[in-house]
């Protein structure tokens, strides 16, 4: 650690006095919990999930606006320009629903994008004090990596460690490796921020060093490839444009020590997988080397930060030891490039290798050798296919949410991607030039207000700007090589976050002119309460909707009645999608009554019509009751929307031989191949 001279230690003020002049604080704490609480339920990627979370947070911003005074010329004008660009983008996300193909996946779409603009609104418009922004980013810090080592502790005492895998890859609570890397790892730059702030007590930051790499590590067992791209990046970023990076290097270095100690015994964990070895020894040792480096890097940490707290050394020491320090570590990260750059051979040789990789799909590879196995993956097919549906639709886009139909028309491999798996594209297919240019401008208004949050102000809120930024950069990152814009319980944080670092940037020093200079205090909240009110309706019929559907595929083995009256009042309430009537099909087909499954596969076409799975039904239904022409104009319909399905030309083919389709031996077969593919896209 370096030293440097420690201020005379402020006052503490009462907590009920902090919280009480800084009162938005509360619903932010609680918006993080909930953060928290997606984490641990598929990280926050169902829409029955998320949704509900969603009304809450509307709740909570309609409750702050109405009832804690807003100064609104002392927010920032960058902040006015990220929340005006996310605004306008979300506005824009709800029309694209007029031109998407399939309208119900669009609104759905649209509500997630209005979660993180409510997210990110209850977070940047408020101003935040250092002590109650260290509160809310520490406490959501130490939450993580307390689910880490949880998560840590419940795979290696489980009696069937494996269920908790996707090949040999760390897949749960987020049911997507990916996913789960990216969960722990966003959680690692507030972590290595909060154990480098002075302010804090010497403990304190060494349990933050400790929680950095348990976090790391947890993370390492997804044996995600894109983490290995996305860390150094977004670690260059952060020491290149934040302030502090004396001070961060001096965390970083005995964590990263740590980290690398951990490292073989955490990675031997899918090697074992592989080998089909009893795996109970394996995560044994990767478990005591897991705590054995974090509570190392927790006590250097924190010695480091006691010496510093009692220390009295003069300003031409502290800048002789930021210099010294400063060197010593560049020189400890030129040491290691250089030691990478000779490791990977011929950087040029090794480009080449990885885009060849990267355009030829999925490379087989054990334990630790996936990080180094190149780039293989589809994702090179879901970027062309994204392409060109952008190239067909630049201006608005295809709608939100709707790619998967392009994919299963223009993809080569055999998965069936419903995301582009990137952030940026996104954006461009869905939402065209225009919404693309909103979401840039956002971005960039709330990156740059950030920014200037963690060059200005004293040092704990210098931290938590840092952190804070250093979450979402690793979310957007990581996020630009993959499908994290979905995963709520990742993106919702992250907009978070990023309101947080605004809102301890620099404000106008005038009083507080709430907005009752404009409108009374009562007509503030019939204001507010009007407009969460059309909020939560746009969220809430959806949720509704869904809670239906999953109630009629609980009880019509029992009481189809009830089920099919469900799916109806589900369709009621959610009349863009088609997902009530496809459910009520596949029940209908269930109980052998094909003309009223018919009828329901053709009420989900209405509502979207592209839909491939509705299309193939109806015409194995008409084959089987006889009306040939039907089934092969709509199987071969079937052929168009996903000319790489085998049972849709295998049907065709059939039923133009003059054979009759049997629909439950196809839908044996539609699911046996659903849950092939769920398998291998693990």
């Amino acid at each position: 650690m370096s030293a440097l001279t420690s201020p005379v230690a402020p006052k503490r003020a009462a907590p009920i006095r902090v919280l009480s002049a800084a009162p938005q604080t509360l619903p932010a704490a609680v918006a993080l919990g909930l953060c928290v609480f997606l984490v641990g339920d598929q990280a926050g990627y169902p829409a029955a999930r998320w949704t509900p979370i969603a009304v809450v947070a509307v709740v909570l911003l309609v409750l702050t606006a109405a009832l804690v005074p807003l100064h609104l010329r002392g927010v920032p004008r960058l902040v006015w320009v990220a929340l005006g660009a996310l605004t306008a983008f979300t506005a824009f996300s709800y029309m694209s629903i007029g031109w998407a193909g399939d309208a119900g996946a669009a609104w759905e779409g649209a509500n997630r994008t209005l979660l993180y603009l409510v997210v990110f609104a209850l977070f940047a418009l408020w101003p935040q004090r250092s002590v109650t922004a260290a509160t809310l980013l520490g406490g959501w810090t130490l939450a993580m990596g307390a689910l880490a080592a949880l998560q840590l502790a419940q795979v290696q005492g489980s009696a069937h460690p494996l269920n908790w895998f996707v090949g040999n890859r760390l897949a749960d609570p987020a049911g997507y490796p990916n996913a789960n890397a990216a969960t722990w790892l966003m959680v690692l730059w507030p972590a290595v921020a909060m154990a480098s702030a002075r302010r804090l007590p010497w403990v304190l930051r060494g349990v933050f060093a400790a929680a950095a790499v348990v976090l790391a590590e947890v993370a390492l067992l997804s044996l995600s490839r894109g983490a290995v791209f996305a860390t150094p990046i977004v670690l260059a970023l952060w020491l290149a444009v934040l302030p502090g990076r004396v001070r961060t290097l001096a965390v970083l270095l005995p964590v990263g020590a740590a980290i690398a100690a951990a490292a073989p015994a955490v990675l031997d964990v899918g090697t074992q997988i592989n080998a089909h070895a009893p795996l109970s020894t394996a995560l044994a040792h990767a478990a005591r080397a897991v705590v054995l480096s974090s509570l190392a890097a927790g006590l250097i940490v924190a010695l480091g930060a006691a010496y510093e707290s009692h220390a009295h050394l003069s300003g031409q020491t502290v800048h002789r030891a930021h210099r010294l320090f400063g060197a010593a570590a560049l020189a400890v990260l030129a040491a290691g490039l250089a030691g990478g750059l000779m490791a990977i051979g011929d950087p040029g040789a090794r480009v080449q290798e990885g885009w060849r990789s990267f355009q030829h799909g999925y490379a087989e590879s054990s334990g630790g050798a996936r990080l180094t196995s190149g780039l293989g993956s589809n994702r090179y097919d879901f970027y062309r296919v994204a392409l060109d549906s952008f190239g067909a639709h630049p201006g608005l886009g295809i709608g939100v949410d709707n790619y998967a139909q392009d994919y299963l028309r223009g993809g080569r491999s055999e998965e069936t991607p419903r995301y582009p798996h990137s952030i940026e594209l996104r954006a461009l297919v869905q939402t065209g030039v225009v919404g693309s240019v909103l979401l840039a401008l956002a971005l960039a208004g709330a990156l740059a207000a950030g920014v200037n949050g963690a060059r200005r102000g004293g040092s704990l809120r210098r931290a938590v700007a840092v952190g804070a930024l250093g979450a979402f950069a690793y979310w957007f990152v990581h996020g630009s090589l993959d499908w994290f814009w979905e995963f709520a319980g990742l993106a919702a944080p992250a907009f978070a976050l990023l309101g947080l670092a605004c809102a301890v940037g620099p404000r106008a020093p005038e009083p507080y002119l709430g907005v009752g200079s404009l409108l009374s205090r009562s007509g503030a909240v019939i204001a507010a309460s009007v407009a969460g009110l059309a909020l939560a309706a746009l969220l809430g019929a959806p949720w509704l909707a869904e809670r239906d559907v999953q109630a009629a595929a609980r009880v019509w083995p029992t009481r189809p009645g009830e089920a099919f009256a469900r799916l109806d009042r589900a369709a009621a309430l959610n009349p863009l999608s088609d997902r009530a009537r496809l459910i009520a099909g596949g029940i209908a087909l269930r109980l052998g009554d094909l003309r009223r499954a018919d009828r329901e596969f053709a009420a989900a076409l209405d509502r979207n019509p592209g839909g491939e799975y509705a299309t193939l039904e109806r015409g194995a239904i008409a084959s089987q009751l006889g009306d040939r022409a039907a089934a092969v104009a709509l199987l071969g319909r079937a052929v168009t929307l996903s000319p790489r399905d085998p049972l849709a030309a295998l049907a065709l083919r059939d039923v133009r031989a003059g054979q009759t389709i049997d629909v439950m031996a196809l839908n044996r077969s539609i699911l046996t191949k659903a849950a092939q593919l769920r398998r291998s896209s693990g």
